[in-house]
């Protein structure tokens, strides 16, 4: 038996801002549903999995053929292609399937819906609805949603709602760059980040600032090259790879 969603309060994103809109050359446009050419429609295939897979996971055997066929001539509207590649096993097993249901949760409204989940309580909200209905149950709930007939409705590709580059004044990042494929729980199964010490610090010096021809700073440090004993560098060292074990002195008995 399936649970009804739970309500949950909405947070004042800029998406639900009325009129609210930053004017930039760069901001996502929606793409237009019409497909008058063979151009067009591969705009349209083409907006749509870079929406809804992040760039690593665009690969050609991850490419759903026999629905770019079907929406090429015309027998699917572009809801029922994203429909298809969210229900497609290809993300399945890049999304679903190495993340908890809060993370899979999180990473659809952002790819379906075109922004941040408003918190956790939209969290379990829809993770019920994954765990009583399934991925595609879930992902039809999604689709048919109010907000997001009202915000895409049958023939445009969902994106990043009022998205500008960082840089301006309103700028958001990515979704692909601000929310990895793996949470913080199955990037420490994975084993990174690793950490790794630097015996050498790196220092970064501005252009301007670096010393010119003739400046005696630059003899200072040929003098301090010169006076130094070279040797092997040190390589690094990982903590992966200490053996703590033979590391720990003892005595021997006997």
């Amino acid at each position: 038996m399936s649970l009804p969603l739970l309500n949950y309060i909405p947070s004042s994103q800029n998406q639900r801002v009325e009129g609210y809109e930053v004017p930039s050359e760069e901001q996502i446009q929606p793409t237009p549903g019409m497909m008058n050419s063979e151009e067009d429609a591969q705009a349209i295939i083409w907006a749509a999995y870079r929406q809804i897979f992040s760039e690593h996971q665009m690969l050609t055997s991850n490419r759903q053929r026999f629905l770019e066929s079907q929406l090429r001539y015309g027998q699917i509207s572009v809801r029922d292609f994203i429909r298809g590649l969210l229900t497609s096993d290809a993300f399945r097993r890049l999304n679903y399937e190495p993340n908890s249901n809060y993370r899979f949760v999180e990473l659809c409204v952002q790819r379906a819906l075109g922004r941040d989940v408003y918190n956790e309580q939209e969290k379990i909200a829809w993770s019920i609805v994954v765990a009583t209905k399934g991925v595609n149950g879930f992902v039809e709930d999604l689709l048919n949603s109010e907000e997001y007939l009202n915000s895409f409705g049958e023939d445009t590709v969902p994106f990043q709602r009022r998205r500008v580059l960082p840089q301006k004044d309103e700028g958001e990042t990515p979704f692909n760059l601000k929310t990895p494929r793996y949470g913080a729980y199955h990037r420490q199964q994975l084993g990174f980040p690793q950490i790794v010490w630097q015996n050498q610090v790196r220092r970064f010096t501005p252009q301007e600032k670096q010393p010119q021809a003739g400046d005696p700073s630059a003899y200072l440090n040929v003098a301090r090259s010169l006076s130094s004993a070279k040797g092997n560098p040190l390589p690094k060292v990982s903590a992966m790879n200490i053996d703590y074990d033979k590391k720990v002195p003892y005595r021997k008995v006997g």
